[in-house]
This record gives C-alpha cells, sequence and structure tokens, in this order.
C-alpha cells in the first residue's frame, strides 16, 4: 500500500483517547512511507491527523470540493491539494488515489463514505482494504449493526469478512497488508446467504 484514505470527522470531539489513535496512525504511516489521502480540511480529525502526519515528514493529500474551500475550511499546509467540483468526485478522487481506507470515527459524512468504499468492495469494483480503526468501542455498534443483518439474511457472512477492524492502527494495518478478498459475483442471490 502506497497511499491510504482515511475517513473521518470534521469535528473534535477533545477524546485523548481518540487524539492518541490518531498519532499512533500517523507514525505508522509515516514509517511505512505511506501518504495521506484525506478529504482536504483543516477542522476536526481530518486537520488533526493532516497536521500529524505532515509534522512526522509524511504526504498529506487532500482533496476537497469547491464548495467547501469557499467556506475556508481547506487545509493549506498539504504536500498536495485538489479542488474538484462536487462530493461525487471527491470521493471518487478519493478512491483513485488509493491502495485502501482506515475510517476513523466520525459522523454521518464519514458513515456514508465508508459504506459506499464498502459497497464497491462488495460489488467487485476494486480490490482494497476497508478498515475500522476502532477507537475505545466507537464502532462497536455498528460492528453488531453488521453483524445483525448476516443473522437476519441480509448479508452474506463472506461480506462480513470484508470489514477489517481493530483499535490499533498498527494491527489493522496488518489486517490490511493481508487482505485478499475475491468478489462475490453472487451477492444478490438469495440462496446464497446461508
Amino acid at each position: 500500500m502506497k497511499a491510504i484514505s482515511v475517513f473521518c470527522g470534521a469535528n473534535f470531539n477533545g477524546d485523548p483517547k481518540l487524539l492518541k489513535a490518531i498519532h499512533e496512525l500517523a507514525d505508522v504511516m509515516c514509517e511505512k512511507e505511506i501518504t495521506l489521502v484525506f478529504g482536504g480540511g483543516r477542522v476536526g480529525v481530518m486537520g488533526l491527523i493532516a497536521d500529524a502526519v505532515l509534522e512526522r515528514g509524511g504526504n498529506a493529500i487532500g482533496i476537497i470540493p469547491q464548495f467547501l474551500m469557499d467556506k475556508e475550511v481547506g487545509h493549506s499546509g498539504l504536500t498536495e491539494l485538489i479542488i474538484t467540483e462536487n462530493m461525487h468526485q471527491r470521493k471518487q478522487k478519493m478512491a483513485d488515489l488509493s491502495d485502501g481506507v482506515i475510517t476513523l470515527p466520525g459522523g454521518f459524512g464519514t458513515m456514508e463514505e465508508f459504506f459506499e468504499v464498502l459497497t464497491w468492495l462488495q460489488l467487485g469494483l476494486h480490490n482494497n482494504p476497508i478498515g475500522l480503526l476502532n477507537v475505545d468501542g466507537f464502532y462497536n455498534p455498528l460492528l453488531g449493526q453488521i453483524d445483525l443483518m448476516v443473522e437476519k439474511k441480509f448479508l452474506k457472512p463472506f461480506n462480513r469478512e470484508l470489514v477489517l477492524s481493530h483499535h490499533d492502527p498498527r494491527t489493522l494495518f496488518g489486517l490490511m497488508e493481508n487482505f485478499d478478498s475475491n468478489p462475490d459475483d453472487v451477492w444478490f442471490k438469495d440462496r446464497n446467504l446461508t
């Protein structure tokens, strides 16, 4: 993996455990010479992860739509800042530049990005690993919901395994580096849900 997209919140709740995880993630990315690809903002968790990577001498590529640049939330000190016309182009460009995704705690936008690239993986549109950095159990309820999808036969166990998760950034990277999945061509057939 040469570049990782990090999906995360434009807010930061002040949680010291989250801040520690951000710095640990930046450590691992810079040790492995992995470029950060992110939403391009200077605010919230987005700004914190970008600053942490840059402070360690790493590369950070931000991708931000014009309307957010107009609101003056773009990060001005990045290795590269790419401005798109809209949110859809932003997500596509992030996917195009990345070899995987790590999702940190965030809100609606973070979840929307996570589920879109996860759906693309399920459909076979890419084969990149997708990880949840489960800081302090933040994603436990979401993982429980995904497990319920399997139990209620809306999701196959095979596709449940597409979601990698760990609370430790280094361990999560290990899971991602060992990820190997071929898309399930019959994901939509009921008879294969068991």
